[in-house]
């Protein structure tokens, strides 16, 4: 039988004459939020150490019980987490507060999903709260729930089907951190996603756009760089020089961490890329690119070129997708340059071009076949 872990509060004397209080945990504990054994936690508690009148004295006496009081309530939540006791006092803690911490770690999408929940919850909800009955009710207001920024529309099904996957990824953490005694995602279903044609961009198309003047130079070259790389529209909004890196035996590459799924990424760069980027310099690479741009411009210069076709800017990610796919690339490769994080996800930009597995990606290309 594993020996239970003792939580003891201990004392040490800083340089700056003040003794702080911290917890010694022996054997160690794994802290589930850094998932590494953890042997000792600072309270941020500070006491005289060397008290010169009454009132000094009786703070630390004060500051002394509450340590002592919140050690106890340590070695009780030890002692639950270790042998599965159900933590009281855990289930009354505010789930909304952890919800909004994690929010702050992870990117947009995060946030809106816990709009949502807050919405759904009235604003108050704790981990005792979170029962297989009660998410399931989350389930079912995504699926009838309307956008945050425009009230009269409803969250498209593939909108809820995202957003319930988030947090059932949140829960697993919550899980995973002991935070609630059961992995209630075991018992929730999916939301299953609708199979949408996503538009994009065929190799004509994106020539004749190429060859097409821009009002807005650095849209027209954010834009051609991200069909002929995929990056999305914030890697591109923040692209440095810094990640602009020559990489042995590869050449020139992008090499940076995804703003939205913090995934390393590694990608080669083709000498349109190079082009559109030009002469290296400091900073930022596109610069005076915003979004802004990707609305009423974008849509002018879609227009200019005759393309009948509703694009996004995010329709350029899904351009390179897909010209990738239907030049028989090695489907893997598509989706590590994509940093996406199953294949599956990737097969779904094959639109019915026939896939075979090569060793490259194929070179996308906005210039006609006869330069």
């Amino acid at each position: 039988m594993d020996i239970c872990t003792k939580v003891t509060l201990r004392q040490r004397l800083l340089k700056s004459g003040k003794i702080t209080l911290y917890f010694d945990y022996y054997p160690p504990i794994r802290n589930p939020k850094t998932n590494r054994m953890q042997r000792h936690e600072y309270l941020g508690i500070y006491l005289y150490a060397n008290p010169t009148n009454q009132v000094q004295r009786d703070f630390n006496r004060s500051m002394l019980e509450k340590g002592e009081l919140i050690r106890c309530r340590r070695q009780e939540s030890v002692i639950n987490r270790q042998f599965g006791f159900i933590d009281h006092s855990q289930l009354k803690a505010d789930f909304l507060e952890y919800f909004e911490a994690v929010t702050k770690k992870k990117y947009q999408k995060w946030r809106i999903v816990f709009e949502h929940f807050k919405v759904f919850c009235k604003g108050k909800c704790t981990f005792g709260d979170l029962t297989v009955e009660f998410c399931t009710k989350f389930r079912e207001y995504l699926l009838t729930a309307k956008q945050l920024k425009h009230k009269r529309k409803s969250l498209s099904q593939n909108a809820a089907a995202g957003y319930f996957s988030t947090f059932r990824s949140l829960l697993k953490m919550a899980y995973k951190e002991k935070l609630i005694t059961e992995n209630i995602n075991d018992y929730l279903e999916y939301i299953e996603w609708e199979d949408v044609e996503r538009e994009f961009l065929n190799q004509d198309e994106l020539i004749r756009l190429a060859q097409t003047p821009c009002d807005s130079d650095v849209l027209r070259r954010a834009s051609l760089f991200s069909c002929l790389t995929g990056l999305r529209f914030s890697d591109i909004l923040n692209l440095r020089w810094n990640n602009i890196q020559e990489v042995a035996r590869i050449g020139l590459c992008v090499v940076l961490k995804t703003q939205k799924t913090k995934t390393p990424a590694t990608l080669p760069l083709c000498d349109d890329a190079i082009e559109l980027i030009g002469e290296r310099q400091t900073g930022k690479v596109f610069v005076g690119f915003k979004k802004t741009l990707t609305a009423k411009p974008l849509k002018e210069w879609i227009k200019a070129a005759k393309i009948d076709k509703r694009i996004t800017f995010h329709c350029f990610r899904h351009t390179y997708a897909t010209l990738q796919m239907a030049m028989s690339s090695n489907p893997y490769l598509v989706s590590q340059a994509l940093t996406h994080k199953n294949l599956e996800t990737t097969l779904r930009y094959t639109h019915n071009v026939p896939t075979a597995l090569v060793d490259t990606l194929g070179k996308i290309s906005i210039k006609p076949k006869t330069e």
